[in-house]
């Protein structure tokens, strides 16, 4: 069955966007490419409403630079519920990304197939499935990469809805050519990840 996916993208200006990101304080200077997740952006809209559904394209990726505000249909959870204990890779639950700003990315082969957005700069804090659920830090491969029209193919990565995926990878990019020349795949490109609580 294909996975459910919004009939239109997400819409914030630039002006809303960088409002929202203002909290992080992020020195946009030296970080002019950023990119910003948003948790639940379509929870009341899609799936069950005033929930944060798994396995489904309710998400908002954006990508923001000084000449652009673009947005993407994507999904920021694991497709699936898989509780754990510990940190072990046999026992562990899955992983679900914390709301926050990571400096952990940079441009990079996914699974060493494609370009996409792969952690390898720093580490990130996840929650784990679980009773209750728990905390767990380190360097997990969280990255951001293309899903699939049957899954939204994410154990805690956040994902691009198919269609939209070389119109993402593309753009960012550009810009992080354009910004960092020939250093646009060794810099941090920062994540900020928020959780839609009914004000967006």
């Amino acid at each position: 069955m294909p996975t459910v996916v919004p009939p239109s993208s997400p819409r914030l200006s630039s002006t809303e966007l960088r409002k929202l990101i203002s909290p992080f304080k992020l020195d946009r200077t030296k970080h002019p490419l950023v990119i910003v997740g948003i948790r639940g952006y379509y929870r009341n809209t899609l799936g069950a409403p005033g929930v944060n559904d798994r396995g489904i394209y309710d998400d908002a990726i954006f990508i923001d630079a000084p000449s652009v505000t673009a947005a993407f249909n994507g999904n920021t959870d694991p497709s699936v519920y898989r509780p754990g204990s510990g940190t072990a890779d046999s026992t562990k639950g899955i992983a679900t990304l914390k709301p926050g700003l990571w400096m952990a990315h940079q441009f990079g082969l996914h699974r060493y197939q494609y370009l996409a957005l792969v952690q390898r700069i720093g580490p990130v804090t996840v929650m784990r499935d679980g009773n209750p659920p728990y905390e767990d830090a380190g360097w997990f491969g969280i990255n951001i990469h293309r899903g699939s029209y049957n899954s939204t193919s994410s154990l805690g990565c956040q994902t691009i809805f198919p269609g939209q995926w070389e119109s993402f990878i593309s753009l960012a990019k550009d810009h992080a050519i354009r910004l960092h020349g020939n250093r646009w795949d060794k810099v941090v490109i920062p994540y900020i990840l928020l959780e839609n609580t009914g004000q967006i």
